[in-house]
């Protein structure tokens, strides 16, 4: 009965139908409508929503995530700076150390080499000493040689080898002397 009153309400040419409206016309694209809706409900928001639903908690878990990230991303940069400082310190230590080490073993190789430097010139000079030593005896030998050939020659007779050396040290004497 109220079907035929909206379809009555929507047929008389005076007040709303005057306009254009139908109450036929309205009541068959409510139907319809609350239809589409049902079956919309049923078929395509549940599962939209369940997908929104599940896209929200995907986008919330990466949010978290991405938060997380940069936390240790923080905490992981700290670290490195921390290791890179305490890094820094030994290889100055290190360095350091080496440096040292270095100075110390030229002194050590500077100080033998002076050792050595003087080891050999004092053995220079001992050489010199002995070398210098022989040179005279030597000199001497061939002096005293020269000496009792010009003594022969001047005295015109053979001096013996032991009046010629005491004459030649005494005359050798005397010139030290002098």
């Amino acid at each position: 009965m109220n079907i035929v009153l909206l379809t009555h309400f929507g047929a008389s040419s005076s007040g709303i139908g005057a306009l254009g409206f139908s109450g036929q016309a309205f009541l068959i694209q409510l139907i319809t409508f609350i239809l589409a809706y049902l079956v919309l409900r049923h078929y395509a928001f549940g599962p939209i929503l369940k997908v929104m639903q599940r896209r929200r908690e995907t986008i919330e878990e990466s949010v978290k995530l991405a938060e997380q990230l940069r936390k240790e991303q923080v905490e992981l940069e700290e670290k490195v700076e921390k290791t890179l400082h305490e890094t820094r310190q030994k290889a100055d230590g290190i360095i350091a150390e080496a440096q040292d080490t270095a100075r110390q073993t030229i002194r050590d190789g500077e100080e033998k080499a002076r050792a050595k430097s003087a080891g050999i010139l004092a053995e220079a000079d001992s050489r010199i000493i002995q070398d210098t030593a022989r040179a005279r005896k030597k000199l001497e030998k061939e002096l005293v040689g020269l000496i009792a050939d010009t003594t022969e020659a001047i005295i015109e007779e053979k001096v013996d080898v032991k009046k010629d050396a005491q004459l030649i040290e005494r005359l050798l004497k005397e010139r030290q002397a002098a």
